[in-house]
């Protein structure tokens, strides 16, 4: 008795991920790869001799195109015929040039980069994927599985936490937007974390993470005592990121035409979250800034100048700081931490309050909506209470 054909649906045949060969029927098999590459073939004999003959990739060759071209090839089997000779039909053989990760990714990038309002997150972005997934780039997106992700990650992934959570992440969008363009399977992402990849890495929570180590806030004090001690204008820039729990990148762009008397207004092109945020100078802050003004205080000159003319410094240039001083524990970002925890345990500042001193969003949408204000008043209290904290000997 013949063997039975067209066992499967085309349903089933998108469906299928474990690896080997699933037959449909009449020596016609789609073959999963462990990479999750999938693609058919068919396996006949001729003069006793296997031949398994490869009718293209799934799903650019359809479950209906795989059964038309293993029925040609059954036909010149039987009638002698070289099954070399009956090969797909072009629509089969000539199958469309599979999109690669790298052009998918590209595409996506162009397709959102529009609405990223910050230059630097555009090129993490391209730079994370450049760096760590290059392997990905010439893959066919219909062909990236679980293990070229894990290939991508695992090197990375216990020394360098945080970037490796965002790469990641990145990997995972562009796989879905490749999926939705019709590039790949909507099956299960292989970059997904939750019954994924999170059976196979460790929780990037648990892992030390060297962006954002944080001083302890009693630590603080000790810290500003020494670091009052160092000359130069990278430690005056470190001690007004401090006094201020400013970003280190709102630092070291600031202009001496965002001062206005005691209050630094940051203009909304430089904020994370795309608003203007108003900053209260404390005395100590004052102090800073009048010592760079030495140097100049033209508007549009910058307060803390690179060693390059006209160009801000580095984000290392403060990190080597706190190399010098020994405190590789900690991080620049981490004194925002440090001052959130204070706020929090140390004094009556509400949560909207410290929230607004830190920059960031209020809640959701809505709430943002009716809560317009920016807590001037109550943040300049806050900020007067912190500098006396660290500041005191």
């Amino acid at each position: 008795m013949g063997r039975v054909a067209n066992r499967m649906t085309a349903k089933q045949a998108a469906a299928l991920r474990e690896p080997g060969r699933h037959a449909d029927g009449g020596g016609l098999y789609l073959h999963v790869k462990p990479t999750g590459w999938r693609g058919w073939c068919y396996i006949t004999r001729v003069n006793g001799k296997r031949r398994e003959i490869g009718l293209g990739a799934f799903p650019a060759v359809s479950l209906a195109d795989a059964r038309a071209a293993a029925a040609r090839i059954r036909l010149a089997v039987a009638d002698g015929a070289d099954p070399m000779a009956a090969k797909p039909s072009r629509a089969v053989e000539a199958a469309p040039k599979l999109t690669t990760f790298g052009e998918a990714a590209d595409e996506f990038v162009a397709s959102m980069e529009a609405g990223w309002r910050n230059e630097k997150h555009r090129q993490q972005w391209r730079s994370t994927l450049a760096t760590h997934a290059a392997s990905l780039r010439d893959k066919p997106v219909a062909h990236v599985g679980t293990d070229d992700v894990l290939a991508v990650l695992q090197p990375i992934w216990t020394t360098k936490a945080e970037t490796a959570s965002r790469l990641r992440g990145r990997i995972e969008r562009i796989l879905d937007f490749a999926a939705v363009k019709g590039w790949r399977d909507r099956g299960v992402n292989p970059a997904a974390w939750k019954g994924n990849l999170a059976l196979t890495l460790p929780a990037a929570g648990k892992l030390k993470r060297g962006h954002h180590g944080a001083m302890p806030y009693a630590d603080v004090p000790a810290f500003m005592g020494e670091l009052a001690g160092r000359r130069g204008i990278a430690a005056l820039a470190l001690r007004f990121v401090v006094l201020t729990a400013a970003r280190s990148g709102e630092v070291r762009g600031m202009t001496w035409g965002e001062v206005s008397d005691d209050v630094w207004r940051i203009p909304a092109e430089r904020m994370k979250g795309g608003r203007e945020h108003r900053v209260p100078l404390t005395a100590p802050a004052m102090a800073v800034l009048e010592a760079m003004a030495k140097l100049g205080d033209a508007p549009d000159r910058l307060v803390f100048p690179g060693t390059k003319p006209g160009k801000p410094m580095s984000d290392m240039t403060l990190t080597a700081v706190l190399k010098r001083m020994k405190r590789e524990d900690v991080t620049v970002h981490g004194f925002r931490s440090s001052f959130s925890t204070w706020t929090a345990d140390c004094t009556d500042a509400s949560i909207e309050v410290r929230e607004a001193a830190l920059a960031h969003a209020a809640g959701d949408k809505v709430a943002a909506a009716y809560n317009r204000s920016d807590h001037f008043a109550r943040r300049r209290e806050l900020m007067e209470q912190w500098a006396e904290f660290i500041t005191k000997r």
